[in-house]
């Protein structure tokens, strides 16, 4: 199977198959000043599509080779635009990525997860 991401000139999030009332979306490869705001408006579309359904939005950078504060401030302002029933989750595996995360210290009020069956092992762990 193939994965697609976010790319700037893309307008159609990729959503691997996701557990019901849980939103997957695979970021780009890079996350900068070039793309970040235009990736905010998509992600929140993919939630409004999901109003009153959505338990958990993963963001996963496990193909983002790239990324700087920007990245950061659009986490930041999805965790922010999230109705207070939606966890968010972002899955980044050890990398560039990760390490922004971690320096910025967002890790802190965002769960990270290094891969996809982790982040959503844990959303089933908090359901029970």
């Amino acid at each position: 199977m193939s994965a697609v991401t976010f790319h700037p000139q893309s307008r159609e999030p990729y959503e691997p198959c996701e557990p019901p009332g849980c939103a997957v979306l695979a970021m780009p490869s890079e996350i900068d000043f070039c793309n970040a705001s235009g990736l905010l408006p998509l992600i929140m579309t993919a939630v409004e599509q999901r109003s009153g359904e959505l338990r958990l939005l993963v963001l996963d950078l496990s193909g983002t080779r790239f990324m700087d504060s920007q990245g950061v401030r659009l986490i930041a302002a999805v965790r922010c635009r999230l109705p207070d029933s939606t966890l968010l989750r972002v899955v980044a595996a050890p990398g560039v990525a990760s390490r922004v995360l971690e320096l910025s210290g967002l890790r802190r009020d965002v769960p990270v997860h290094d891969n996809l069956a982790e982040a959503l092992h844990a959303e089933s762990g908090t359901a029970a």
